[in-house]
């Protein structure tokens, strides 16, 4: 009898054996497709990031003047408006204007005179001019004309991006440039006020000032074309992908971590090519371009690029934490089993202190879960509708979350 228990044991061993390898040969497949799957949505998450700030950075003009309107501020940016003003009014001016007013009959002495003193009298004069444009540049009227122009010339990120447009800014042989014409107009009656009349009669100066200078523009263009085209669409798809993975996987609290991680460290290696990209391009800028005016305009234009990136970094480590801790390992259920103690722990010494919850104890005990579905849902909704949340959005957003699911715990209580 002994004998045919063992046998029987050991077929009913072999069966189950060869019935797991059949299942596990039938999943692998849709392991590896899962797998796949996971690996698309990470790798698509930095690119829907970028995606979205194009989307949002050219079409949406109020997000634009917003993003470019601290630039009028900018003291890097009124240095070179200031200079590159200076250099267009010098090239107008010449120092016999400046003896306009003098008798006919002294002019030629006071010319001759004055020859001598010509490099010094330019330096005085060029000095003069740019204190003007300085304080042009740094006055809040030139910051209203800034943001004005910006909002009526919204295309020349379009043009920056895809060269189509058109306006005061122009894009010539891979250089973007805003027409100064506003600004000198106003240097010139500040001259004139000044005591220096012949600026009135200067003609109108249309001086470039360099926005973005790039040889890779030509090349940049068809990719933001693509994201252009993906806009909001973009990120969704990664976030399908990820999900069909997780739910296609055997193990699927592990396959959301490693999706969600995957998706951060994909986005976080974006902010890193920022930085990378910000010291690549400054450093192939023309001479004649202001490198700390350069650099402002950069980081002002990528403002919002790196706070969706320390965004979709938080939240995907948020995430991935989340569903870790609400796994069976064994270091998870020691972190839940010191949070239910340390609650349980000051429930004990609110009853001792008299605090009761009645009715409402029991009651959340029984309904606990739908709580804690009704919490969590309600975080993802503020995530969702947050127009443009940031990375300290989201972890407010999750320790809020957590100290209501804290609230929860310390209510479910047994009737007395």
């Amino acid at each position: 009898m002994d004998d045919l228990r063992a046998r029987l044991a050991a077929l009913e061993a072999e069966r189950r054996a060869r019935h797991g390898g059949a299942v596990r040969a039938r999943r692998r497949p849709v392991s590896a497709l899962a797998a796949v799957l996971l690996v698309l949505g990470c790798l698509l998450a930095p690119l829907a990031v970028v995606a979205t700030w194009a989307a949002d950075l050219v079409g949406d003009t109020d997000r634009y003047v917003a993003t470019v309107a601290p630039l009028a501020s900018d003291p890097a940016v009124q240095d070179a408006v200031a200079n590159r003003a200076t250099d267009a009014l010098m090239d107008r001016i010449h120092l016999p204007t400046l003896l306009s007013d003098v008798a006919p009959s002294d002019r030629p002495l006071l010319e001759k005179a004055l020859g001598g003193l010509g490099g010094g009298l330019e330096n005085a004069v060029r000095g003069f001019v740019h204190d003007q444009a300085r304080a042009a540049a740094a006055s809040p009227a030139f910051a209203t004309v800034w943001t004005d122009a910006n909002r009526a010339v919204h295309a020349f990120l379009d043009k920056a991006l895809t060269g189509t447009g058109g306006g005061a800014v122009r894009l010539t042989d891979d250089t973007v440039t805003l027409d100064l014409a506003p600004l000198i107009e106003d240097v010139k009656k500040r001259m004139a006020g000044a005591g220096m009349t012949f600026a009135s009669h200067i003609p109108a100066v249309h001086a470039q000032f360099t926005l973005l200078e790039s040889r890779q523009v030509a090349e940049v263009r068809t990719y933001v074309r693509l994201l252009r085209i993906a806009g909001n669409w973009l990120p969704v798809l990664a976030v399908l992908l990820i999900a069909a993975g997780v739910l296609l996987s055997l193990r699927r609290r592990r396959a959301l971590v490693a999706g969600c991680l995957g998706a951060a460290l994909a986005t976080a290696l974006l902010g890193i090519g920022l930085r990378v990209f910000r010291a690549f391009y400054l450093d192939r800028l023309p001479a004649d371009v202001s490198p700390d005016a350069a650099g402002a305009v950069y980081d002002t234009l990528t403002r919002f690029l790196e706070t969706a990136v320390r965004m979709v970094i938080v939240l995907g480590v948020v995430i991935a934490l989340g569903a870790w801790l609400s796994g069976s390992g064994r270091r998870a259920a020691l972190v839940r089993g010191l949070w239910t103690e340390g609650i349980g722990a000051a429930r004990g010494t609110a009853g001792r202190a008299g605090l009761r919850t009645g009715p409402v104890g029991p009651f959340v005990r029984r309904h606990r879960p739908w709580f804690t579905w009704l919490l969590v849902a309600a975080a993802v909704l503020v995530c969702l509708l947050w127009p443009y949340p940031t990375g300290w959005v989201i972890l407010v957003i999750a320790l809020c979350l957590l100290f209501a699911l804290a609230a929860v715990e310390f209510l479910a209580t047994d009737a007395a």
